[in-house]
């Protein structure tokens, strides 16, 4: 039997987690992934990895998924798969993942959120990277956050849109509304602190 720790993954079929995914497979990692579409998904493991089929929104498929975990990684944004109300999905996603790595007794949830301005003029978007992580440190399993800003790397939809903007406007205004500073981080960097 093998001993060591059951790592799972979930959105590995995202850019994060699939940058994540490769790394832990050549690090040897024992790895099981939960993906809605897990034969997609299979094609793209080794041959020691476990893909299990399941949704955040189905406590059975995430009873399954947590079994015998160790340390979860929690790489889920209603946002990107495209659901209407993501915020309202984010807080029901991270919930039921809670509750059940609680009921799992897990040892370790990884969540990388957003990092950006807590004031009270948030986007959606980064006000729900923010609840997600409270609602996981207000759990009983220890919860490690990580947050990043724009993740700049190919491949990755911030890198896409600042290199069409480089290569097509020899000449870049600001919008008004661009006031934002921001903390950009490199692909390979988030992987490492992940990791």
């Amino acid at each position: 039997m093998d001993q060591r720790p059951l790592i799972l993954l979930t959105g590995a079929t995202g850019y994060v987690g699939g940058r994540l995914l490769r790394v832990l497979e050549g690090e040897g990692h024992r790895l099981r992934c939960l993906a809605r579409r897990a034969a997609f998904l299979k094609h793209r493991t080794e041959a020691g990895t476990e893909v299990v089929k399941g949704d955040v929104f189905d406590g059975d498929s995430l009873v399954q998924a947590l079994d015998g975990v160790h340390t979860a990684f929690y790489l889920i944004h209603s946002m990107l798969i495209g659901k209407r109300d993501f915020d309202k999905s984010d807080l029901q996603a991270v919930t039921n993942f809670r509750f059940v790595a609680e009921e799992r007794k897990l040892k370790r949830i990884i969540y990388l959120g957003a990092l950006g301005e807590t004031g009270r003029e948030l986007s959606n978007h980064l006000q729900s990277r923010i609840n997600v992580a409270k609602i996981l440190m207000m759990g009983k399993v220890p919860t490690t956050i990580l947050q990043a800003a724009i993740i700049i790397g190919s491949g990755s939809a911030s890198f896409e849109i600042l290199e069409s903007i480089v290569r097509n406007a020899p000449l870049y205004f600001n919008p008004y509304w661009a006031h934002t500073l921001c903390q950009p981080i490199g692909i390979r960097d988030v992987i490492k602190y992940l990791v």
